[in-house]
């Protein structure tokens, strides 16, 4: 499996049948192809019941995603206008929202919509991690050149602060805590002192640390 869908795999395990989740756009979108079918997905453009990726004949344009990906809808999606998605989001009556990140701090503040020399993408992000109970960071634990995502403290703008719930990357999976941050889960041959050496802060393990399917 490649690592986007091992990211959207472990993701998908944290929802509860019967929940309502927002999907940002790029790997988060792929969730409801591995989660629980009871499962309710959102999207900021209007609609709950987002499904699986729609593929061939079931594709259709007027059924997208945040990310303009076709899905198909689930039995019992319901579409309405974009005031009426923010109004669902600032409600606090989403479970949770899985977003792309990065930098996430150790403290749980999230950067995620802007970085130097980079157009700004602001989208609705900043609504969400206020308005949502359970924010999931779906990203690498790394960025392209090698460098830490997970500091200390961000150096980007922040879309918000002490936000984030769950860090799921293509190592690992870490828990944000008052006490700092807890790996729960490790990717087979892959050791702590690995993910220790890729990121800033401290790391607590886990004393039933789990193994990640790969």
């Amino acid at each position: 499996m490649d690592i986007r869908n091992r990211i959207a795999k472990r993701v998908a395990a944290f929802f509860k049948p019967g929940d309502v989740v927002n999907l940002g756009i790029g790997m988060p979108s792929l969730c409801p192809n591995y989660s629980d079918p009871s499962v309710m997905f959102h999207t900021e453009n209007g609609l709950i019941g987002t499904g699986a990726t729609a593929t061939g004949l079931h594709s259709r344009d007027n059924f997208t995603n945040a990310s303009g990906q076709p899905f198909v809808p689930l039995a019992g999606a319901v579409s309405f206008d974009s005031a009426t998605s923010f109004a669902i989001v600032r409600s606090g009556r989403l479970a949770a929202t899985v977003l792309g990140a990065l930098q996430v701090a150790e403290n749980g503040d999230l950067a995620n919509w802007a970085r130097p020399g980079f157009m700004v993408g602001m989208g609705g992000a900043m609504d969400l991690v206020t308005g949502v109970p359970n924010v999931i960071i779906a990203m690498e634990l790394c960025t392209k050149k090698g460098e830490p995502k997970i500091l200390k403290e961000c150096s980007f703008p922040l879309t918000g602060k002490k936000v984030v719930s769950h860090i799921v990357t293509e190592f690992c999976v870490i828990d944000v805590t008052p006490k700092g941050l807890v790996l729960t889960d490790l990717l087979e041959g892959v050791t702590p002192e690995e993910i220790k050496s890729k990121i800033e802060p401290d790391l607590l393990i886990a004393d039933d640390l789990k193994v990640m399917e790969a």
